[in-house]
């Protein structure tokens, strides 16, 4: 089921929101620690993590899907998020460096032809940081955040949806290992789940953080054409249709002798 942008802001608004987009944001940034001087594109709702890359980045846009819906931002500046279809982003071929995949992933229709766009708009030294929701997970069970919305993924899921798609995964982490309770202690003790998650690589996180780049020579499957096998026939002398007519025509032999 697709979620609302206006589920989506409030959700961040709130202190269980905060919290999970602190923990995400350390996460991108393990994988991404500077994106001096390059185009980064976050697609599905990704502005509460944009903001580690605005300011020192080429350029950073932000588009949303038109099911889904979309939200100025920054709410203070001009503009720099847009409504789009997923699936013809209006961008050229390897128009970007950087993209951060969040709540997009699982939501979509047709994963596969939304990976195949932004595999087109990437440029072949581009990385690909998708933020997916842990099927193992705790916060895929309940409704009441995001990430209890669409359809989760594991590991063995998500490396093969990126190989089909012309993607090579190449890193990997895991955030949100508290579970996704509201209360104060939850909420003050959840770098403390955090760290102890990590280290002992515990199964139950509620999402995959996962860096694939782009393979500029794919493979191209090929298609053989199967042999049929036709039975060899010994040949055999048939006579031709004027020999048996003129066959027919000769006389019997007359018996000899009296």
């Amino acid at each position: 089921m697709a979620i609302d942008v206006i589920d989506l802001r409030d959700f961040y608004s709130r202190r269980l929101g905060l919290v999970a987009r602190r923990l995400i944001n350390r996460g991108i940034q393990a994988h991404w620690p500077d994106a001096h001087g390059l185009r980064v594109l976050g697609l599905g709702y990704p502005t509460p993590y944009l903001g580690l890359f605005r300011e020192t980045s080429e350029r950073c846009i932000a588009f949303m899907p038109a099911a889904q819906g979309v939200l100025k931002w920054p709410t203070d500046k001009p503009a720099l998020a847009t409504l789009v279809d997923e699936f013809s982003l209006p961008l050229p071929d390897a128009a970007v460096d950087r993209i951060i995949l969040v709540h997009a992933l699982e939501m979509s229709d047709d994963p596969g032809g939304l990976l195949r766009e932004i595999w087109r708009v990437l440029a072949p030294s581009g990385r690909l940081l998708a933020i997916i929701p842990n099927r193992r997970g705790v916060w895929t069970r309940t409704e009441h955040t995001p990430f209890g919305h669409g359809r989760p993924y594991s590991r063995a899921q998500i490396t093969d949806l990126l190989r089909q798609t012309w993607f090579t995964p190449s890193a990997w982490s895991e955030a949100l290992f508290m579970p996704p309770f509201g209360g104060g202690w939850f909420l003050q003790s959840a770098m403390a789940w955090e760290k102890l998650g990590a280290a002992m690589a515990l199964p139950f996180a509620g999402v995959h953080l996962v860096e694939a780049t782009k393979q500029v020579y794919r493979a191209i499957p090929a298609h053989r054409e199967r042999t049929r096998l036709i039975p060899a026939l010994q040949p055999v002398l048939v006579p031709s249709r004027l020999q048996r007519d003129d066959e027919e025509e000769l006389p019997e032999p007359k018996p000899q002798g009296g």
